[in-house]
Formats: C-alpha cells, sequence, structure tokens
C-alpha cells in the first residue's frame, strides 16, 4: 500500500515526526469540532484534510503555534 503523500514528503516541510503528529491531530480535532458546530459532514477524514493541508504547505509550524487557520486551497 502506498501512502499520499509521503512521510519523508511531509518531513520536508516538519523538522520532526512528532510535531508532525501533534499539528495533524490538533488540526483534525478542530476540523471535526468545527464541522459539528456547524452541523456539517465532512467529506473526507478529519486526519486525511489535516495531511493534505500539511503537504500543500496551507498548515505549517508557525500558523499552528499560532492557532491560525490554513488559508483555503480552493481544492
Amino acid at each position: 500500500m502506498l501512502l499520499y503523500p509521503a512521510i519523508r514528503d511531509l518531513l520536508d516541510k516538519v523538522p520532526s515526526r512528532y510535531m508532525l503528529v501533534n499539528m495533524v491531530a490538533n488540526r483534525a480535532r478542530k476540523l471535526s469540532s468545527e464541522a459539528e458546530k456547524e452541523g456539517e459532514p465532512l467529506q473526507e477524514k478529519a486526519v486525511s484534510m489535516a495531511i493534505n493541508e500539511v503537504a500543500s504547505g496551507a498548515l505549517t509550524i508557525e500558523s499552528a503555534e499560532q492557532g491560525e487557520q490554513p488559508e483555503e486551497t480552493g481544492e
């Protein structure tokens, strides 16, 4: 089974696996809670969405530390 994006590609954007896991987990929780508040089902899993945000560069270490929302990529 191949995973996309590959871990090594994500680690080019984040310095450690620990930080990557924490960023993705926090963002996934936030996406889930926002969807629940709005009463809208998510089109894909929250973790997948968060990983894609890291891969696209929308979710960065700085934005995660500051609690900012990543910019919409229009996908």
